[in-house]
């Protein structure tokens, strides 16, 4: 299911992908498994929001017509959108759908959920109770692609792509930008690469990138400029600024991470944890002397730990006898300095 919704945003066909084509599936829907069952209905959501046609194979599952259908998608759309945040496991689908249909009749309802693969009746105590709960403060939580080393802008800033495909993204993705990657994949296949290169520019602009995978595959997904929260790296151009942007990208190119995003800063950049599978970023670039701890927006006091237990090592930029700190650098240079 990974890149159905993406091939049909880029208008690789109009018609199902092969998770809908039952003739070679393992169960309904074309699934193998009950979690790619949530990514088929945000997938069909944001069809149905383009086409306003609800997904094929779905009769075969529910007696109901297609007016009634259509009603359900309409309802499941509405309700997903008011879902903060949206459905990431096959009970918290299931619930959706539940409460959306809510008064409908029983088989329908039943058929849906069996149509994806889905729980027909969610444990008690999961919908019951709240959603995992994120670390105190946390607003959102991002799981990003593979990380490319045009990626780290220095010691204490990277830039993610998230996965449009995400049940958390695909509702938000602006209309602009859908019709705008359709296009653009019709002008590359017709090789018109200058109209091509136009409509990337309003991708880019909208804030997404068509990211290339490794096997020639495309995915669009969403940029989100990360600030890591609780640390400032020396700046490109001061002693160690360089070392602090390489140690950075040693750590994550090639990877997904985790990022807990916390709130954004006069830049517009997102202030956040990054975790890359069980590592804390920020403890490695504190703890290997590339970083200070940045006190003045952070009072953690493990992150002090660690900028101590570097000092007293001194590697990194603590080899230097009195290095200058990042913050009064950038200071001097705003007044002229």
């Amino acid at each position: 299911m990974g890149n159905s919704l993406f091939k049909f945003l880029c208008g690789v066909c109009f018609k199902p992908s092969p998770s809908h084509d039952q003739s070679q599936s393992l169960g309904p829907h074309g699934l193998t498994s009950a979690t790619a069952g949530v990514s088929a209905l945000a997938h069909d959501l944001l069809h149905f929001e383009v086409t306003s046609q609800v997904p094929q194979g779905l009769s075969s599952h529910v007696t109901s017509t297609k007016r009634t259908q259509s009603n359900w998608y309409k309802k499941l759309l509405e309700e997903w959108k008011r879902t903060n945040p949206p459905p990431r496991t096959p009970e918290e689908a299931a619930r959706l759908i539940i409460q959306a249909l809510k008064g409908h009749q029983k088989s329908g309802v039943e058929g849906l959920l069996t149509f994806y693969g889905l729980p027909l009746s969610p444990p008690t105590e999961i919908s019951s109770g709240p959603p995992p709960p994120k670390p105190q403060g946390a607003k959102f939580e991002l799981h990003t692609l593979p990380i490319d080393v045009k990626s780290v802008s220095d010691g204490d800033t990277i830039n993610v792509y998230v996965d449009a495909n995400d049940p958390k993204e695909s509702p938000a993705v602006p209309r602009q930008v859908r019709k705008a990657t359709i296009a653009r994949a019709k002008a590359r296949a017709a090789r018109d690469y200058k109209t091509a290169d136009a409509l990337h520019k309003i991708i880019v602009d909208a804030g997404y990138r068509v990211v290339n995978g490794h096997k020639g595959e495309e995915t669009l997904a969403r940029k989100y400029r990360i600030r890591l929260r609780g640390i400032d790296a020396p700046e490109n151009s001061m002693p160690f600024g360089k070392e602090a942007k390489e140690e950075l990208l040693k750590l994550v190119q090639g990877k997904r991470l985790k990022v807990y995003v916390y709130g954004d800063d006069r830049y517009g950049r997102c202030v956040g944890d990054i975790y890359c599978s069980s590592t804390f970023v920020q403890e490695k670039m504190l703890r290997r002397g590339f970083a200070w701890h940045y006190n003045a927006y952070d009072q953690r006091p493990e992150l002090a730990a660690w900028e101590k237990e570097a000092r007293a090592a001194r590697v990194g930029l603590w080899a230097q006898a009195n290095p200058e700190k990042p913050w009064e650098w950038r200071k001097e240079r705003r007044n002229g300095a």
